[in-house]
């Protein structure tokens, strides 16, 4: 005869889970503000710019930015060179470590 299932516990696990990756995003995008140096800004101009982005339609446009985005991370992997091996867009931001670019200020 088979066991029952718990139908409580899956869901308190799937919760848990929903949640831990919730929380992995949010600290991941405030490594990747930090790492672009966009922390400079206030959130009032980080947000008009990321309103601007998601608005964007124009695939040239976009397709420029995901160009400088993965030189970005290119760039940062081979200063960074973390030792465990791991992701470099999820390694957490070396305070003082990772600079960006000149003339970076401005959307492409």
């Amino acid at each position: 005869m088979r066991k029952p299932r718990d139908y409580d516990a899956e869901l308190k696990a799937l919760e848990d889970k929903a949640r831990e990756l919730r929380t992995r995003k949010l600290q991941q995008l405030g490594d990747l503000v930090i790492a672009t140096g966009a922390d400079a800004l206030t959130a009032e101009e980080l947000a008009g710019a990321l309103l601007v982005l998601a608005e964007t339609k124009d695939p040239g446009r976009r397709e420029a930015w995901a160009r400088r985005g993965a030189a970005f991370f290119q760039g940062r992997a081979r200063r960074s060179a973390p030792a465990s091996g791991s992701d470099a867009v999820s390694a957490p931001a070396q305070p003082g470590g990772t600079q960006p670019p000149s003339g970076s200020t401005g959307a492409a």
